[in-house]
């Protein structure tokens, strides 16, 4: 049997109970009857079909939150950094940090002081929603006692996302750091391990420094090679056309100096990347990208087909994109 038709037939063969009234059956262990008076194991009735909802894939998880760009760059490209944001007043308001990894890559943190962190770059799975998810470890980090992370576990059921959970009203102002010390107060005692992975994080912390001029764009320094990572907030098949007559024209360097060299594919997002001078700082791109961002809006505007030229450019600049999610 194909996969549409046994789709078709775990629909069909689903409780009525199902599609009238999902937000009210309660999450049980899989061997243990349906809530919704099926007869069957939880396993084989709703928690089969909160299971599928998990699975399903959102391919721009952080669209409609402020800030989406930078959502994306916490949780792809950016080693070290935070930004506060409010939760909506239904959730019971407060704030939250936002940090792109945790120690020991925990989901979310309730530090002792009462401060709550959540962590985009964690080592589970986030299923195929990850604003689902970070949402759901939100919320169980305000619910836990001070002082403990909330550990790895398996995919959430249905439930809010950070659209949701968040103020809609919330900035998103990203603080970029030199290390990972925002994670405790200077004044709290760690256990060895936690210390460990602090050390360890401090040590291989890549010098990254945001951009200011531009949302979202960020310089980084790996070893002796300098690079420009920048989320664009466009749709792909627009960047790629604007990028590719640009490359196509041999103007798709930021500066002298400067080589375009591929880009990203994240949370739905083209990332373009930029090869620099072994000497570029960040402050000497704010004037050079925000001449390029007129370049490259203006190219990304035309309606005309792509030439020739313009066609063999875009299959160089497709060839040379990496999915990383």
């Amino acid at each position: 049997m194909g996969k549409k038709q046994r789709r078709s037939v775990a629909l069909a063969d689903r409780p009525s109970s199902a599609v009238l009234n999902d937000a009210d059956i309660p999450v049980v262990g899989g061997r243990e009857p349906c809530p919704c008076g099926s007869g069957k194991r939880y396993k084989g009735c709703h928690g089969r079909f909160a299971r599928d909802e998990s699975l399903r894939l959102v391919t721009r998880p952080f669209q409609g939150l402020p800030g989406e760009c930078d959502w994306v760059a916490m949780r792809e490209i950016v080693p070290a950094a935070t930004a506060t944001v409010k939760i909506a007043a239904e959730f019971g308001g407060g704030e939250v940090i936002v940090a792109t990894v945790l120690p020991l890559a925990w989901p979310a943190l309730h530090r002792a002081d009462g401060t709550v962190l959540i962590g985009l770059q964690t080592s589970g799975s986030s299923g195929g929603d990850a604003s689902r998810s970070l949402a759901d470890v939100l919320l169980k980090a305000r619910e836990i006692e001070p002082g403990s992370p909330v550990p790895a576990s398996g995919l959430p059921g249905p439930g809010p996302r950070l659209q949701d959970v968040l103020d809609p009203d919330t900035g998103f102002e990203v603080t970029v750091h030199e290390g990972f010390d925002f994670w405790f107060p200077a004044t709290e005692e760690l256990t060895p391990e936690v210390r460990d992975s602090l050390e360890q994080a401090n040590s291989s912390a890549i010098p990254t420094k945001r951009l200011t001029s531009v949302p979202a764009a960020y310089w980084c320094e790996i070893g002796v090679r300098r690079h420009l990572r920048w989320v664009l907030p466009d749709d792909e098949t627009v960047v790629l056309d604007g990028l590719s007559r640009l490359h196509a024209a041999g103007n798709s360097a930021l500066m002298p100096g400067t080589r375009y060299v591929g880009s990203f594919r994240a949370n739905g997002l083209v990332v373009p990347v930029w090869d620099l001078a072994a000497d570029t700082e960040a402050d000497e791109l704010e004037a050079p990208i925000t001449e390029f961002d007129q370049r490259l809006r203006a190219a990304m505007a035309l309606s005309t087909p792509l030439t020739a030229d313009e066609r063999r450019a875009k299959a160089g600049v497709v060839n040379r994109q990496l999915t990383l999610r």
